[in-house]
């Protein structure tokens, strides 16, 4: 599942593979599938699933974590090697459609002197026959966009856990059903967003809690990252990123920068999105790119794209609160997540980090973050620093599947949970609809049913 769009094969009934969006229908196929039409908002409640649970989920506690992973490429490969590293963990089984990448990644669980693996991959839905045959307790995936939901679907079905890479979905349907499945079989769905452990971002969430920004009012966001030679390579997510490009404009990737700057303002937990506006600059990075790179009438010159160059989405809270949220993957430019968290008291600022604390900080200049972060470090980095050095992203990814595990083997609610899921996903449909609506605002679904009000918030946590 590494790399190549699905076709209309396997288990899954050819209604529901008929759903799963362009992407699916690979990038010659583009023009049927239009983006989401202008018109009146879409509705955005499921009154029909009633109440949500008064308190966050927590499932029985494991003594082993026996997984199943679907989709071991790149970044599917970086978890199975976390994995490794964990205690009470059992790689019960692989599943990718790329037969020589399920080899190799079988061979470092049999390196590691583990099991080999069971083995799926012989079409696109093999998954669906992986979740009803294995003994499981979790199954993660790391596909291509439009198999998130799919995925996870067949894992709660059949009485799994399921994790799933980011976005979790891009339809705001597919995040109620989610939601639904969740509460339906009573088993777990987190979007694991790496980002929301990262080092700076932790250190930010923990200074919140001590009140060293005072009352935080504002945030800016995004993802900033120039992507222009991954989405035209002829290798991973160059054969199907390019695809939603063609044929949506909108903030496609919002939860990098989103999910640490929502886990600071209590988002489900003391506070919800409510209403988001956006709009789109015009479309010409990935024409530009296409003309400088390949020769006269290649087809690739010959694709339109309607993606925006740069998105911005403006997100207000129920309790007043601001998000400036930007998406930019088609222009030349240094990697940012923007990162800005701005309090009555003070303020953080990435790229570069950097601090200002009233009555702290030199007076109206700027403070390195390594300045505070001996005293402010988040205690988990410091505990984890050195399990997690060599880990993807710095060690962020190492922490995420950390901690998915301890709450799983613990009993106890995870850090991120399907409304998490849910609320930072569904920004991509809802700016869909806005930027094609002349900027009209639109309201966020309430997955939570009200519960927000209720939930506790997160804690500071230790290893």
């Amino acid at each position: 599942m590494s790399n190549r769009p699905p076709a209309d094969s396997g288990s899954l009934p050819r209604r529901d593979l008929l759903k799963l969006g362009v992407a699916g229908l690979g990038l010659g196929a583009t023009a049927a599938m239009p983006g989401l039409a202008s018109g009146d908002a879409p509705n955005q409640e499921r009154p029909d699933l009633g109440p949500a649970p008064a308190t966050p989920f927590a499932a029985q506690p494991l003594d082993a974590v026996r997984v199943g992973f679907v989709g071991v490429g790149g970044m599917g490969g970086a978890h199975v090697r976390n994995f490794l590293g964990l205690a009470d963990v059992e790689i019960t089984a692989l599943c990718d459609i790329n037969e020589a990448r399920n080899t190799e990644v079988a061979s470092w669980v049999t390196e590691d002197g583990r099991p080999r693996p069971a083995m799926y991959g012989r079409n696109e839905t093999d998954f669906v026959r992986m979740c009803e045959t294995e003994d499981l307790d979790l199954v993660l995936t790391a596909t291509p966009w439009e198999w998130h939901v799919p995925v996870c679907v067949a894992a709660m079905e059949n009485g799994k856990h399921a994790a799933t890479e980011v976005p979790a979905a891009y339809r705001t349907e597919d995040c109620w059903k989610m939601v639904e499945y969740a509460e339906k079989y009573q088993r777990h769905c987190v979007m694991m967003e790496n980002c929301n452990y990262d080092r700076p971002e932790m250190m930010v969430f923990h200074m919140a809690r001590l009140g060293l920004f005072g009352e935080i009012l504002h945030a800016e966001c995004g993802y900033l990252h120039d992507l222009r030679s991954i989405k035209f390579s002829e290798t991973g997510e160059g054969l199907w990123r390019r695809a939603h490009a063609m044929v949506r404009d909108a903030n496609l990737y919002p939860t990098h920068g989103l999910g640490p700057v929502a886990n600071v303002m209590d988002i489900n937990r003391g506070d919800r999105f409510d209403y988001l506006v956006s709009m789109s600059s015009p479309s010409r990075g990935l024409q530009e790119w296409a003309e400088a790179h390949y020769p006269e009438g290649h087809a690739k010159r010959q694709e339109r794209y309607m993606l925006g160059d740069v998105n911005t989405t403006m997100i207000k809270t129920v309790q007043g609160k601001t998000i400036y949220l930007g998406h930019d993957t088609n222009l030349p430019r240094p990697y940012s997540r923007i990162h800005m968290v701005q309090g009555t008291k003070g303020l953080f600022q990435g790229y570069p980090n950097r601090v200002y604390l009233e009555g702290m900080s030199p007076e109206h200049r700027w403070q390195d973050w390594m300045e505070l972060r001996e005293e402010f470090d988040h205690p988990l980095w410091k505990d984890l620093e050195a399990q997690s050095e060599g880990a993807g992203h710095g060690g962020m990814d190492f922490i995420e599947d950390y901690r998915l595990v301890k709450c799983l083997l613990e009993g106890k609610p995870t850090d991120m949970n399907v409304y998490d899921a849910a609320a930072l996903s569904v920004i991509t449909p809802l700016s869909e609809w806005s930027v094609a609506n002349r900027s009209r605002p639109i309201d966020v679904p309430d997955f939570t049913r009200g519960r927000w009000a209720q939930w506790p918030k997160l804690e500071i946590l230790r290893a």
